[in-house]
């Protein structure tokens, strides 16, 4: 028999948490179909559940003085109503290519990282975002970088004993903004074949300060293209996407599987990557539909 725990506040969360094996449930958009597609392989073990989308605080998205708190019980709805500067626009069209509307109602971001998927549309973006990750337990808090949160396949820095509490975005300047690209076999609700997102900082010339690039869907974990960001320091931003090269995305690890060969992918991360600084810099060309 499964054991559905519902706590009312956090203490008791990180209670059931610290002493049983659980699996933590938010929106749940990821626990069902995980659970569906175990069963369809004669899996039938069932885990107790830890439900905590009634513990209160954990949800909304607010504005401190050096940085943004996204509430781990934050869905990708609450994502794209938000008022949010243009950091944050890789984040809200991520959030609209996130299944349809009901799961864009139920499913949380801090979910989706949890979960850790390399096709998860979330990471790459925190990671352009330099976010940090919040985690309790009943020993107290810490705080992760999005960088070294997700550390494997499946598989992140969060403890048997923890919960996400929240994700944590600093402050740029007023001219950061964040751009998204998803290469799906379709438009909308369709897992990633690859994605590339981005934040950039240019001062008065044009000309880039600071740049954050991320790749998902081409290794077991998100990964930044540093070499790249190095490579455009200092140079016009209209000039950016031209200066992309192959040697520049040599960090990534593609596979070959049902959506897509490693080659083709590779090829797609390139085009996505130069298509994602033309979007930066106000140029709309794309060469990958």
């Amino acid at each position: 028999m499964v054991t559905y725990h519902r706590p009312a506040c956090l203490d008791e969360a990180l209670a059931v948490r610290a002493g049983e094996d659980v699996t933590v449930l938010a929106g749940g958009t990821d626990v069902y179909p995980a659970k569906a597609a175990r069963a369809g392989w004669g899996d039938m073990r069932h885990q107790d559940i830890l439900d905590i989308s009634r513990v209160p605080g954990l949800r909304g998205i607010t504005e401190q003085s050096d940085h943004w708190r996204l509430g781990a019980l934050t869905t990708w709805t609450d994502v794209i109503r938000a008022e949010l500067p243009p950091l944050f626009d890789g984040l809200k069209l991520a959030a609209r290519d996130v299944g349809g509307v009901q799961i864009q109602n139920r499913g949380t971001l801090a979910g989706n990282i949890c979960t850790a998927s390399p096709a998860g549309d979330g990471a790459p973006n925190l990671l352009a975002l330099d976010a940090w990750v919040e985690l309790a337990s009943r020993a107290g808090a810490r705080s992760v970088a999005m960088d070294e949160f997700i550390d494997g396949y499946r598989h992140t820095q969060c403890r048997p004993d923890e919960i996400v509490t929240a994700i944590t975005v600093p402050k740029r300047s007023e001219g950061a903004r964040g751009h998204f690209l998803k290469l799906g076999a379709r438009r909308y609700l369709v897992i990633s074949i690859v994605m590339v997102a981005g934040v950039i900082e240019t001062d008065a010339a044009g000309a880039v300060t600071t740049v954050r690039l991320a790749v998902g869907s081409c290794s077991a974990v998100p990964q930044r293209l540093q070499r790249l960001e190095a490579s455009l320091a200092g140079q016009p931003i209209a000039d950016a996407a031209g200066l992309v090269a192959a040697v520049h995305l040599d960090g990534l690890t593609p596979i070959d599987d049902i959506r897509g060969s490693a080659a083709y992918r590779r090829e797609a991360a390139l085009a996505l990557t130069r298509d994602l600084l033309d979007g930066l810099a106000g140029n709309k060309q794309r060469r990958v539909a």
